[in-house]
């Protein structure tokens, strides 16, 4: 690893930018996706979420539209979005910041005697400059990269995918006195600080994965792309790139994002550990969630996920290609 360097913010600041603008471009499949997940507990009482009241992605998205307005389709879209301001701007600016520290050699180099070239500086004749170009890009690199920014983020930003996943799944019910801080306050004093962060393992996981899997593919197919030479530093390019990278992310992380979802969504009174509490922790949430639906379950919610990773990402890193090509 090379020597600490002065912190980069732009990939913080472009980074915030771009994922609030693709979450709020995708922001309607994300709650379809969600109400599938939480439909068919056969391990819950809650007759709401026992029953399969959903035949897919797009019969979800015309009985929402239907039954509660185009309205309930953004349900949650403002803990979503102060949610990727928060998570969003520290994912991809650490990702990038750890990225530098370990491929950038900014600084390194060393004099030596010998003839000098293209490489070297207007000294004295009998010395010549070598500068050390940059690491190529490394998968394996990457992925650690990927998997701790996700970590630190996601359990920086608990508290708001807290509040979107029970906007999304119960609406406007779960919103306290109606206004967001007041959603944040009824669960702080019904479920104890606690409440706030229910869910920060499996969503930690799930970020590690998701993370570790987008970014690092991502950078490595373009990378490789434009080392082959077959395509140019171009919107079509970063377009095919994080489509691929999307359907990688989402079959990996899919299994973690239903125990994630169901894991949040579940209410545990702090007067009362055992008031509706279903799930002790997310390897429960999964060995009962295969047990009793099994394990095709845990890839409920897979096609609207994938359709949303998708997009997600084409949004998010087009938009952050064309960001760092302004002069901010």
């Amino acid at each position: 690893m090379s020597q600490l360097q002065p912190l980069n913010w732009r990939p913080f600041i472009l980074g915030g930018l771009a994922s609030c603008t693709a979450e709020f471009g995708t922001f309607p499949i994300d709650t379809t996706k969600t109400r599938l997940q939480v439909q068919g507990q056969v391990a819950i009482e809650d007759a709401k979420f026992k029953q399969v009241k959903y035949r897919g992605m797009l019969h979800a998205f015309i009985k929402i539209t239907q039954e509660e307005g185009l309205k309930a389709l953004y349900s949650g879209i403002a803990p979503a979005i102060l949610r990727q301001a928060s998570y969003g701007t520290i994912k991809i600016g650490t990702y990038y910041s750890l990225k530098r520290a370990f491929t950038d050699n900014p600084g390194e180099t060393k004099f030596h005697e010998g003839p000098r070239d293209l490489a070297t500086v207007d000294v004295k004749p009998e010395f010549a400059l070598e500068v050390k170009k940059p690491k190529k890009e490394s998968l394996a690199v990457n992925l650690f990269c990927g998997m701790a920014a996700g970590v630190i983020s996601s359990t920086i930003a608990n508290p708001t995918d807290v509040l979107k996943v029970r906007m999304q799944a119960q609406g406007l019910a779960c919103m306290g006195n109606g206004s967001m801080m007041g959603a944040f306050m009824t669960i702080a004093q019904q479920e104890g600080t606690r409440g706030l962060w229910r869910g920060v393992g499996p969503t930690a996981q799930r970020a590690a994965v998701v993370a570790g899997v987008l970014l690092s593919v991502y950078d490595w197919s373009k990378s490789k792309a434009l080392e082959s030479e077959l395509l140019e530093d171009t919107v079509f390019t970063h377009f095919i790139c994080s489509f691929v990278a999307g359907l990688a992310g989402t079959v990996a992380s899919n299994p973690i994002d239903v125990v994630k979802t169901r894991m949040m969504n579940q209410r545990a009174l702090k007067n009362n550990q055992n008031a509706s509490t279903i799930y002790k922790n997310s390897c429960d949430c999964l060995i009962k969630t295969a047990r009793h639906e099994g394990v095709k379950s845990l890839y409920r919610g897979f096609i609207p996920n994938w359709l949303r990773l998708g997009p997600w990402n084409i949004i998010f890193f087009i938009t952050y290609e064309q960001l760092k090509k302004l002069n901010i």
